[in-house]
């Protein structure tokens, strides 16, 4: 099943791979670049490996691609990828209190961080969610930098799993 991965065109395994890394289609293509993998464990960690040694303008350019969490002005414009995994948190279903309360945190962690909060929402909730921005505002620049690159590192873990039980 696997060589199923193996025969895509490069346009269709960027198109498949290209989102594992929010809006980052240039990890697809170098992942692509690097065929071929032994099996999905070893295409997983390279494509990850491609990320951490990427410099730290291109991680803060997938930092910054990454939606504000619960900002129901754009909930529509979500990637599909992110739009499922913030609605199975109940993102979509916050009360008007609780996405105000989203979107005064989002304004405050990047007017301080530069970057928005980044949190691998999947099996959370909003409360979790909620406490875990709480604390982590309170983090400063370099410690919360490390800390989304370990968040954008565990959705795409999360990600790549979901692409390999379709896979395989």
């Amino acid at each position: 099943m696997f060589n199923k991965i193996e025969k895509l065109s490069e346009a269709k395994f960027i198109e498949v791979f290209g989102n594992i890394f929010e809006n980052a289609n240039w990890i697809a293509k170098e992942l692509y670049e690097q065929k071929p993998f032994k099996n999905f464990q070893d295409l997983s960690k390279k494509m990850i490996i491609i990320f951490e040694t990427s410099d730290n303008l291109e991680k803060l350019k997938i930092l910054n691609s990454h939606p504000d969490l619960a900002d129901k002005t754009k909930i529509g414009s979500l990637t599909p990828d992110s739009n499922k995994e913030q609605n199975k948190a109940g993102l979509d279903q916050c009360t008007e209190k609780e996405f105000n309360k989203f979107k005064n945190l989002n304004s405050e962690y990047k007017n301080k961080f530069g970057f928005p909060f980044i949190f691998a929402v999947k099996g959370k909730k909003k409360l979790e969610i909620l406490l875990n921005f709480k604390k982590r505002i309170l983090s400063n620049k370099k410690d919360e930098f490390s800390e989304g690159v370990s968040q954008v590192v565990q959705i795409a873990n999360l990600r790549l799993e979901e692409l390999k039980n379709k896979f395989l």
